[in-house]
């Protein structure tokens, strides 16, 4: 439980001093206190504050983000080099082939001429 830090001696003082009994003085500031903290700690609860972000925790998530950004960018280029590689290879021997079928066709109709 977090408390705020009240100087309660020089409230007791200060009351004293406006002409209230110490005790009843004392007894004031404690109720104060203790409403103060109660106070806190529903807030604490009914928002949450354990799990405030902050900036910093803010700027580390867009870090993390940026980092797994970069990580699939780069996987993405080398899926892509990877794809075009693979495409050229297949456009080459596609192409080989069709010339060896048009000249297996040339030389049969050479053939026959």
């Amino acid at each position: 439980m977090t408390s705020v830090a009240i100087d309660t001696y020089a409230l007791v003082t200060k009351l004293k001093e406006a002409g209230i009994p110490e005790q009843q003085a004392a007894a004031q500031i404690e109720a104060i206190t203790k409403a103060i903290d109660t106070a806190m700690e529903q807030s604490r609860h009914e928002h949450d504050l354990d799990n405030l972000v902050t900036n910093k925790n803010l700027d580390a998530r867009i870090r993390e983000t940026e980092l797994k950004i970069e990580l699939v960018k780069s996987e993405l280029k080398r899926d892509i080099a990877e794809t075009k590689a693979e495409l050229i290879r297949w456009v080459v021997a596609v192409g080989l082939l069709q010339i060896t079928l048009i000249s297996g066709l040339i030389f049969r109709l050479a053939d026959k001429i």
